[in-house]
């Protein structure tokens, strides 16, 4: 399974890391997924992998309650 948020989308990302010598090696970025179970129309749950900052943000809009 693909470590992306299955709301929006979101990925890792690739950067370098850096040594002391200042040699640049890739590396990744990965998002910080979590599991949130969220009730569909009908109200059976569903459960999805969004990262932890999309869940901030639902919870801000009021998308989300606060216990989840």
């Amino acid at each position: 399974m693909a470590r992306r948020d299955q709301l929006n989308g979101k990925g890792p990302l690739v950067g370098n890391l850096r040594s002391h010598s200042m040699i640049a090696t890739k590396r990744k970025f990965n998002v910080n997924l979590q599991k949130i179970t969220i009730a569909n129309s009908n109200g059976t749950p569903t459960t999805l992998r969004v990262s932890a900052k999309t869940i901030k943000t639902l919870k801000r809009k009021g998308i989300l309650s606060a216990q989840a």
